[in-house]
């Protein structure tokens, strides 16, 4: 099913971090019409551009809320410079020494904008049919591994659905993937909505892992399951149970600085605590 290249890479990520307790993965990502916002814990909404925000950017002049102020819709040159600044990001990342790359078009960020009919609603060769809606996101991958060693991996992130009637969906997601996966990328983040406010969302535990598996399936490529996946015994019977390569911890690692040795203890696997922490070890 998979390109053995695309195991090796984890694998080898995967003895590094048992050799050295740790790798260092980023996101590189671009909020596009979600950008200029206050802090969430001050309350996270537009800062116009007399509150010392900005105007922000998108595929087409479409706010994501009725109150803020239209995003200003990208050129040919403007979406020139967010692929090389992409490109540009990756050799920073790549110079600090970072191990795993993951390219975030979900969640309502530009790319995601890009994807989405529901905020692009171009009518140039970025806008209109499902290649053309993609097509920023193919370009980004590509200028990333201009500079990005094919011996690392590189993942993607995208939201499965909108959650919204007329949007991006989990069948144009398995579409995607099978492209992405034929341009190279190691692994799909399969996470879900962001782009719209009114998105009708069913959390649940696990409420997105369907979309995982169902990724893996049908395209083919490894894939990560996310979500309110919050402790081990629910990540390791996901893994088991084949729906997904990897879990991505989030949240509960926030609740819970320790998650990854706590999780070890509980699945009784035996690995490396930290030299400090030996005094502290279960």
């Amino acid at each position: 099913m998979y390109k053995d290249e695309h195991i090796e890479k984890l694998k080898s990520i995967t003895a590094f971090i048992h050799q050295h307790g740790a790798v260092a993965g980023i996101q590189l990502a671009h909020a596009g019409r979600k950008a200029s916002c206050a802090v969430p814990q001050s309350g996270g909404k537009q800062l116009k551009v007399n509150q010392e925000g900005w105007t922000t950017v998108a595929p087409s002049a479409i706010a994501f809320y009725p109150e803020d102020d239209s995003p200003q819709s990208l050129d040919a040159e403007g979406i020139k410079k967010v692929i090389n600044d992409f490109k540009a990001a990756t050799e920073r990342a790549l110079t600090i020494g970072y191990k795993v790359i993951e390219i975030h078009a979900a969640h309502g960020y530009l790319i995601h904008q890009f994807l989405s009919p529901l905020s692009n609603q171009r009518i140039d060769n970025y806008g209109g049919s499902f290649e053309n809606r993609i097509h920023l996101l193919l370009e980004v991958v590509k200028e990333v591994q201009t500079v990005w060693p094919k011996s690392l991996p590189l993942f993607v992130r995208i939201s499965s659905t909108d959650w919204a009637e007329g949007g991006w969906n989990i069948e144009e997601a398995v579409k995607l993937s099978v492209i992405l996966k034929q341009q190279g990328v190691d692994l799909i983040d399969c996470s879900s909505g962001g782009l719209v406010p009114h998105a009708k969302i069913p959390l649940a535990p696990g409420y997105q892992v369907a979309f995982a598996e169902r990724i893996k399936k049908e395209a083919g490529i490894l894939t990560g399951a996310v979500g309110l996946i919050t402790d081990s015994t629910q990540a390791e019977n996901i893994l088991i149970s084949g729906q997904a390569d990897l879990i991505l911890i989030a949240r509960a690692s926030l609740r819970d600085p320790y998650f990854a040795l706590h999780a070890a203890s509980t699945l009784e696997e035996d690995i490396a605590w930290p030299l400090q922490y030996q005094r502290a070890k279960i």
